[in-house]
């Protein structure tokens, strides 16, 4: 099969000076959730998602999306541990070996990542060559003091990029005996307080939340911590909150608009890896026109060495439909 193109979300259009969209300022985003050790891909008898997903698809897709876009980040959002033998066998060692392997840039902290314990998290995060972020969570004086970081920077090109993690509240979620004494700061606080460090101390040019509170809940199934649509709407300075935990399929990013007035983009790509989620992204562009192209990959749909078509965003060109990518 080929490659499928979909109608999805719309870029916005915009007047800016800064060229192509894959110029030095432009970013690709590649980002999973929730990929529960889904190493390989669903059998063909499966009720659901049969013959999709499997991270050495995932692998080779994330290969050829590099050899045509620059500045690419790779980032998920949360429970890469438990649901398959693979990590009652493994314990998580071989997703966070694989995730290595493939590139990623930083992962947050889930709630299924405490499922053998304090103890056990940080043996297998030393396989890890990338930071796991969660921001509100107390980790001094446990065995996660060096494991658990709250944010951190990257830079592609020209651009600096701050990507901070929330995680879940544990208490009534993960059995007390397994998060031992990690503890919790208020998470719009911390997301407030991060936010603006990334903005005003380290000069990033765009903010991203990694975040595994859950995409919206009801009054009745709340937990102790917020979403992601009220992180969107009450914390000022997010660009992107890229949303694990409820397993929520969104074909396009929800916009918010937020306290200081401008818009946070609200995504998640569902479970088990069956979707990659991607975005291209300027900052200027963003920042004064509101643009950006957001798709996805159904992993294992169909494998294509076809680059997607590469787009303009220019002074003279009103910016196409963005579209979906099925693999």
């Amino acid at each position: 099969m080929g490659l499928a193109w979909l109608p999805m979300a719309t870029w916005g259009a915009g007047r800016v000076s800064s060229g192509d969209m894959q110029n030095d300022r432009t970013l690709t985003i590649l980002y999973t959730n929730d990929t529960h050790a889904r190493i390989d891909p669903f059998p063909d008898t499966a009720r659901e998602f049969a013959r999709l997903g499997g991270v050495a698809r995932r692998a080779h897709l994330i290969k050829e999306i590099r050899q045509t876009h620059n500045n690419v980040l790779l980032l998920d959002a949360g429970d890469v541990f438990q649901g398959t033998p693979w990590f009652q066998l493994y314990g998580g060692e071989v997703d966070l070996r694989v995730m290595s392997e493939m590139g990623y840039d930083a992962m947050a902290v889930g709630n299924h990542e405490f499922d053998l314990g304090l103890e056990h998290l940080a043996e297998v995060a030393s396989h890890a060559k990338f930071p796991m972020l969660a921001a509100n969570y107390r980790v001094h004086n446990t065995p996660l003091k060096n494991t658990i970081r709250p944010l951190t920077v990257i830079r592609r090109g020209s651009v600096r990029v701050g990507v901070f993690g929330l995680g879940i509240g544990l208490e009534g979620v993960v059995p007390q005996s397994l998060y031992g004494s990690v503890s919790m700061y208020d998470t719009i606080t911390r997301a407030r307080y991060m936010a603006e460090s990334l903005r005003s101390f380290h000069k990033c040019d765009l903010v991203i939340c990694l975040s595994h509170l859950g995409h919206q809940y009801t009054r009745a199934s709340r937990p102790s911590t917020p979403d992601d649509l009220t992180i969107a709407a009450q914390v000022p300075g997010i660009d992107l909150i890229i949303g694990g935990h409820t397993h929520t399929f969104l074909d396009e990013p929800v916009r918010v608009t937020r306290p200081d007035g401008g818009t946070t983009l609200v995504t998640q790509m569902g479970h088990s890896g069956v979707r990659l989620g991607k975005l291209e992204i300027n900052p200027e562009c963003w920042r004064e026109t509101g643009t950006y192209r957001a798709s996805f990959y159904e992993v294992g749909t169909a494998l294509s060495t076809t680059p997607p078509q590469r787009q303009a965003c220019s002074s003279r060109d009103d910016l196409p439909s963005s579209r979906t990518e099925s693999r």
